[in-house]
């Protein structure tokens, strides 16, 4: 369990063959690196590496949310249409509420790069006082999706989905998130904004 102020952050990357050690994992290195530039407030993190079985799946979310006691849980994989790609399914197995704009903001930012990005079945959800959502699976996908995308002067041409987690996790009870403005600004209605 956390403390009240630190926000505990669940990493999970689904994969077949790296939870068999055919290849290296690379979602939960990506993120955890994406996390040390962005975060500015106290956070610490909890990893699952794991198969592409939906029982397996919902097991670790639940797991994470209701033992471990995590406030963010990302998913990274199996989200496309391959018949093995069951993530989507298991989030929505273990939700309490559906938050449906971040699947439709991780396809307007994933489309400016790659026309297969609609075949993207990401989903976010709400569990207990957790947002859990999930994100692609590839490194520079997951840091597109989260950032957006920046015109040459740094202006923001697509919003990634990290600039709206901080307020959706203060309304669901969870933790004050600050961010480093200069990579994630993130956006809260002016009451909702503390001052130090």
């Amino acid at each position: 369990m956390s403390t009240n102020d630190e926000l505990l952050i669940g990493l999970v990357s689904i994969s077949d063959r790296a939870s068999q050690g055919v290849y290296e994992d690379q979602g939960i290195p990506a993120l955890k690196d994406w996390f040390t530039q962005v975060l500015t407030t106290p956070w610490r993190m909890v990893t699952r590496l794991i198969p592409d079985e939906q029982p397996v799946i919902e097991a670790a979310l639940k797991e994470l949310v209701d033992k471990d006691g995590c406030h963010l849980v990302l998913t990274t994989g199996g989200t496309g249409p391959a018949l093995r790609d069951v993530t989507p399914e298991a989030t929505l197995a273990v939700a309490d509420r559906e938050m449906p704009g971040f699947g439709e903001q991780m396809r307007q930012v994933s489309l400016k790069f790659v026309p297969t990005a609609i075949l993207s079945r990401q989903v976010a959800v709400v569990r207990k006082q957790a947002l859990i959502i999930n994100l692609p699976g590839q490194p520079k996908a997951i840091k597109e999706t989260l950032e957006g995308l920046k015109d040459d002067a740094g202006k923001s041409v697509v919003n990634g989905i990290f600039a709206a987690v901080p307020y959706c996790i203060d309304l669901i009870g969870g933790p004050y998130i600050e961010t480093n403005e200069a990579v994630v600004k993130a956006f809260r209605p002016k009451s909702a904004i503390r001052t130090k």
